[in-house]
């Protein structure tokens, strides 16, 4: 079972560590996106000179490039990527739902590479197989995310989540047993909850999932910072206080973050960082700027003058601004570590305010200055 210590508790926000073949993960924490077995734009060692704590890798990429089975010839994750932190990997449910003409059974998913259009088929067995070759520490079971928001098609796709939920846990321990044989890392499986914007479906989904005792949860699904407090306090109020919790997806909003954490959530992910890194928009703390815009041209002071990142430290917004315009690489580079060291740093702070019991101070300083309310 995975081990995670809980240090602090304020309501149902709580600061803790989750323990990993690979290391420790201090939480709350955000995680880098690395979907296709790299950050876009960064390499490993950026990310953890910018302070990184874990990755999280996406299954459906890697199944199709460059193969998981290219991966564990390499000895997995780590050793493919070069990065020896701790390693998440999602199942991939997401993007394959998001793709036309999925074909959807009470087996699995039939679906067509985006690539080169070549047919694939991916069932809770086969996903949990794949993440393990890939060898990341936590997992998440693969589940089914409705395109429409309509409560008779929410309840359809938690069903069905449910039932391959029941087959992920009993092919993990197969799995597993058959790593401890071999004296391979342990590695670990976290439930999904979903229920999109429903509250009775959401409080129905994380019962089932904390009865089937994972090592952990992810909360997935889409949802939008009105609705995310309320679905969050249903959701964490009934899973066990002793297990951490991954809210997937979020965290290209700062709002997200505080209230993920408030309401109990231990660790994020997001590629929005990054992807709006390599479009020009940046984090301050004053809110998001675009960096492509003329005003910059001639603006030589720092991005964020207490902001500690590499492209912080040593260029200008003019330097930037002229990156970009002329469509140099580096500007992606530097735009791409000063957004994720600005989400990553945004998170250790909010655990640096609850462990200091400054929290709610913190958070709405922070909103009111970045959201200008």
């Amino acid at each position: 079972m995975l081990k995670f210590d809980v240090e602090k508790r304020d309501g149902l926000a709580r600061v803790g560590v989750i323990h990993t073949p690979h290391g420790d993960i201090k939480t709350p924490a955000f995680v880098g996106a690395a979907t296709r077995a790299t950050v876009k734009a960064l390499t490993m060692k950026e990310m953890r000179d910018l302070g990184s704590q874990a990755i999280l890798a996406n299954t459906y990429h890697l199944i199709l490039r460059p193969g998981t089975e290219l991966i564990k010839e390499a000895g997995g994750l780590a050793e493919f990527s070069s990065w020896h932190g701790p390693m998440f990997t999602d199942s991939g449910g997401f993007q394959i739902f998001s793709l036309p003409n999925v074909k959807i059974s009470e087996n699995g998913v039939k679906f067509k590479s985006h690539i080169d259009g070549a047919n694939f088929e991916m069932t809770p067995e086969s996903s949990m197989q794949a993440q393990w070759a890939i060898g990341a520490d936590i997992h998440m079971a693969f589940d089914h995310l409705a395109k429409s928001e309509k409560y008779e098609d929410m309840k359809v796709a938690m069903e069905r989540t449910h039932a391959w939920l029941d087959r992920c846990v009993i092919e993990n321990k197969k799995l597993a047993a058959a790593a401890q044989k071999k004296n391979e890392p342990e590695q670990y499986l976290y439930a999904v909850v979903q229920g999109g914007t429903f509250n009775d479906l959401r409080a129905e989904s994380a019962k089932y999932c904390a009865s089937k005792n994972p090592d952990g949860f992810g909360i997935g699904g889409v949802f939008t910072a009105d609705g995310m407090a309320e679905m969050l306090k249903t959701v964490n109020s009934i899973l066990p206080e002793d297990k951490p919790r991954h809210l997937l997806g979020m965290g290209q909003e700062p709002i997200d973050l505080f209230i993920g954490a408030e309401f109990g959530c231990d660790t994020f992910d997001c590629v929005g960082p990054t992807r709006m890194a390599r479009n020009g928009s940046l984090y301050t703390l004053d809110g998001r700027i675009n960096i492509k815009n003329a005003k910059y041209k001639h603006d030589f002071t720092p991005l964020m003058s207490d902001c500690d990142c590499e492209c912080c430290k040593n260029y200008t917004r003019a330097y930037l601004h002229h990156l970009f315009k002329t469509d140099e690489i580096t500007a992606k580079v530097l735009a791409s570590i000063h957004n994720e060291h600005f989400v990553v740093h945004t998170v250790d702070q909010i655990r640096a305010s609850l462990l200091d019991d400054t929290f709610h101070e913190h958070k709405n300083k922070f909103l009111s200055r970045y959201y200008h309310k």
